[in-house]
């Protein structure tokens, strides 16, 4: 789940991933149950951070973080990928 629970940890671990470096960074959320408005913040701060500095955040994702991206019409920001492969893809070089 990422929810108000886990936000913080979450934000935590993705906010130290951003500062060691890499621009470009894959998020696998396949396998995530359940996505709240805070795990939604976390993502959009995550991606925007990642935009500033040249890169990009790709989303792994599943039915239901999908449907919670674009119940809250985020879908158009955030780069939601079906599978690995193609978030990797999407990263390459190029791109």
């Amino acid at each position: 789940m990422l929810d108000a629970f886990s936000e913080q940890s979450i934000r935590k671990a993705l906010q130290q991933a951003v500062e060691a470096g890499p621009k470009q960074v894959v998020l696998d959320l396949s396998k995530i149950e359940f996505i709240d408005s805070s795990g939604l913040g976390v993502l959009v701060q995550t991606a925007k951070q990642l935009q500033a500095a040249g890169g990009s955040l790709q989303i792994v994702t599943n039915p239901r973080v999908t449907q919670a991206v674009k119940l809250v019409r985020l879908e158009q920001f955030l780069s939601l990928q079906p599978s690995l492969d193609a978030a990797l893809a999407a990263i390459s070089p190029s791109n």
